[in-house]
């Protein structure tokens, strides 16, 4: 899809469609790109607006999740953003949780799909593996229920990511701070409607996290995608998209905030 990719202090970002708004966070090794299907489908009727998070960009001593959660709310700053729904998916829905705790007043909707934060198998104990175009091959694969969905253009982008050594030290940084946050002693304080959408499949994110997620989240509602890995909005868009639509109609923002 050909969407506009704006500039403005600093930011990088998808602003596309009016109404309320939608923020999607992707994940640890995500891209803009993860959320095209949801773009195409919603930015009709709604606000669709997608950040690009600096994971491989931070100093050091900031790629923690902690310094995502500054720079995500700076942006929403520089927005002036409100009423939100935040949809997150891996890291992404980790923090959209960190943010909901945070920012409570801002958060209308939470969208979660396989969502880090309670249990996640990560690229093993060599990750992340540098010079090997094969593992990485692999590896991304191993994120999706169908390999073809790894295009060579998105494992050309990661290994080229883990190709760096500042990147990689980002990267590990962030994903030990992500491991170090278990947020279960947390989940009670979300009190707004929350859509779990979950890869039968799911590799990284096992269904049992699903499940834990939809136990402790007091309002909230799991569904599972067949033959769906860790990646619904990508791999399955059209089923997704339809759980999505379904949900965010029969949870109005205008309805919550009576």
């Amino acid at each position: 899809m050909n969407y506009q990719i704006r500039e403005e202090a600093g930011f990088r970002y998808v602003d596309e469609g009016q109404g309320e708004v939608l923020l999607l966070l992707h994940g640890l090794f995500g891209a803009l790109s993860n959320w095209d299907s949801v773009i195409t489908t919603f930015s009709d009727r709604y606000r669709v607006i997608i950040p690009m998070l600096p994971i491989y960009e931070m100093p050091i001593r900031q790629a923690s999740l902690e310094g995502l959660i500054a720079f995500i709310e700076k942006f929403v700053a520089q927005k002036d953003l409100t009423d939100m729904t935040l949809l997150g998916n891996s890291l992404g829905g980790h923090l959209a949780l960190l943010y909901a705790f945070k920012k409570p007043d801002q958060v209308r909707r939470l969208v979660l799909t396989g969502s880090s934060g309670l249990f996640e198998n990560g690229m093993g104990g060599s990750f992340p593996k540098r010079g090997s175009y094969d593992y990485i091959a692999e590896r991304v694969a191993y994120t999706f229920y169908d390999p073809k969905v790894a295009s060579k253009e998105l494992i050309d982008e990661v290994f080229e990511i883990t190709s760096s050594i500042p990147k990689c030290m980002s990267i590990v940084g962030i994903a030990k701070s992500a491991q170090r946050n278990n947020v279960a002693k947390d989940l009670y304080q979300i009190q707004v409607p929350t859509l779990l959408v979950w890869g039968l499949n799911d590799t990284i994110t096992p269904a049992e996290v699903g499940h834990e997620f939809n136990r402790l989240i007091a309002d909230s509602e799991l569904h599972f995608i067949d033959k769906c890995c860790h990646a619904p909005m990508m791999e399955c868009p059209d089923q997704f998209n339809a759980l999505l639509e379904s949900w965010l109609v029969r949870h109005p923002v205008t309805e919550l905030a009576v």
